[in-house]
């Protein structure tokens, strides 16, 4: 009953819909945008392979940069994204070895998934906060029913699973992007062969990587979702927000 008073506030973000295209806006400019400068204007006749890598860099930083603009605060991920950029866009201008390319790779995930299981001991848990909040679920009658059954600490200990298996989808995530960049990077830095590279790296990290990575977080949702209803001993339509009622 309370949500009827506050929601009548929220109608103006409702109708500007920033996230309606968030998809589209993600894949054009994170991916398709610097795939097609990287490998179609790499050449010495077009852009060049440094300038080509500095111009396609770019539409990921820039929209990183929008985004968080935007929403009016700092996303912890998306600055982690645009960091990330950054790095390889450094790395590439540098000339330096393609190895630490693959180290960066590797360690943005990593680090991301060490976040997530140092988290679970504070007040802030990123599975808690993605996972488990209250625009999911109606978070006083799951503690409610944990509290009728006596469920709390079981409850807690699954919570402890759902954060290694979130972890892991991250870990995955890290050891796929070493994999990839060590076996398409060849070329020396600086080179259009490198920059084309690049871009075939960026095009194939959707499908390698993130697709093995949504499994295992679909896995990890799927998980709680059936310890909730095995300790709350109520159907999940009862426990989580109706949509229609925002």
């Amino acid at each position: 009953m309370d949500h009827s008073d506050k929601f009548p506030q929220q109608e103006a973000p409702t109708a500007t819909k920033p996230k309606q295209g968030g998809f589209f806006s993600n894949l054009i400019f994170n991916i398709v945008l610097p795939v097609l400068i990287m490998s179609k204007l790499s050449g010495e006749d077009m852009l060049g392979p440094l300038y080509s890598i500095a111009v396609a860099l770019a539409f990921p930083v820039g929209y990183g940069l929008w985004e968080m603009r935007q929403f009016k605060k700092l996303n912890a991920f998306s600055v982690l994204g645009v960091v990330s950029v950054l790095l390889t866009g450094g790395i590439s201008l540098l000339q330096l070895d393609p190895k630490y390319i693959a180290i960066k790779e590797a360690a943005i995930p990593g680090l991301i998934g060490l976040a997530v299981i140092i988290s679970q001991k504070s007040h802030k848990s990123v599975v808690k906060l993605i996972l488990f909040n209250d625009q999911i679920f109606m978070l006083d009658r799951v503690h409610n029913s944990l509290a009728e059954h006596n469920n709390e600490a079981a409850f807690e200990q699954k919570m402890k699973v759902v954060t290694y298996l979130v972890a892991s989808s991250f870990f995955v995530s890290s050891g796929l992007n070493y994999v990839l960049a060590k076996l398409i990077l060849k070329s020396p830095a600086g080179t259009t062969e490198f920059a084309e590279e690049l871009g075939r790296m960026t095009a194939l990290s959707y499908p390698v990587i993130v697709i093995p990575s949504m499994i295992v977080l679909g896995f990890a949702m799927w998980f709680l979702f059936s310890q909730l209803k095995k300790l709350t001993h109520l159907p999940l339509d009862d426990l989580m927000v109706d949509p229609s009622q925002k």
